[in-house]
């Protein structure tokens, strides 16, 4: 069945619409949103593990996780990491060096001066998902702009594949994590379909990247990066691996409402 295009561009256009007001001093850094799922705590742990103490920018992350208990996930990656790693509440302000994670059942997203924001617990689920990665990408991609970095990891299912596109309509750019260093592809690849994604690297090469395009302040070619984490990018004609030479955006799973 092919997919049904209203519904992805209607979700597409819900998602642009997120942010109503414009956000000031918080434009200073850079703000990165990571989405995952499973596999999700090894590759959190690695990049947030990988970055340092005074690193300049602010993280929020999304991970899908049981919204039937609590969830341990800040507190086992503030154990892991240099940054300070704190479950996210509505009001909370993103500052540099800083990590909020959005809790079990509520999506999260950034609004008016980098304040943090969560949906009720009864907003429609996304991808299947409640939190999902599209809400927070298409807020930090709306308020940052250039300065908006979206990382997308390991996990099933296509999410943050619109918010992609939206961070790269506004300037920002795109990492998503690779297949062998991947528990589960399919987040990732469905990211990569779309053609908007700049960096596709293995795990251990995604704190480097990030540390460069931030803190050094590089705009990092494809050719700046070790053979071991080189791949095609977005604006290239030949696929990821000739698996996918058949596969194109217009072939991305369709999702229910």
């Amino acid at each position: 069945m092919p997919p049904r295009r209203n519904q992805h561009d209607n979700m597409k256009q819900n998602l642009i619409r997120l942010p109503q007001r414009r956000v000031t001093a918080s434009c200073s850094f850079p703000v990165i949103a990571m989405a995952a799922s499973v596999g999700g705590l090894k590759a959190l742990s690695v990049i947030l593990g990988g970055l340092p103490a005074d690193f300049p920018a602010a993280i929020a992350i999304v991970m899908h996780v049981s919204p039937h208990h609590k969830s341990l996930l800040a507190g086992i990656l503030n154990s892991r990491s240099h940054l300070a790693v704190t479950e996210a509440h509505t009001g909370d302000q993103l500052c540099p060096s800083r990590v909020f994670v959005a809790p079990p059942n509520h999506h999260l997203s950034v609004a008016k001066a980098g304040h943090l924001k969560l949906s009720s617990a009864q907003a429609e689920k996304i991808h299947f998902a409640r939190p999902s990665a599209e809400p927070l990408f298409a807020s930090v991609a709306q308020l940052y702009k250039k300065k908006a970095i979206a990382v997308v990891l390991t996990g099933g299912d296509g999410d943050g594949s619109f918010g992609v596109q939206i961070i790269k309509e506004q300037g920002g750019k795109v990492i998503a994590q690779d297949r062998p260093t991947s528990e589960n592809f399919s987040m990732p690849e469905t990211s990569i379909k779309t053609g908007d994604v700049d960096f596709i690297l293995p795990l251990d090469q995604i704190a480097p990247t990030l540390i460069a395009l931030v803190w050094a302040g590089k705009d990092l070619k494809s050719d700046q990066l070790t053979a071991k984490s080189r791949m095609p990018a977005a604006g290239l004609t030949k696929p990821v691996t000739p698996h996918y030479a058949t596969e194109t955006k217009a072939a991305m799973i369709t999702r229910r409402k």
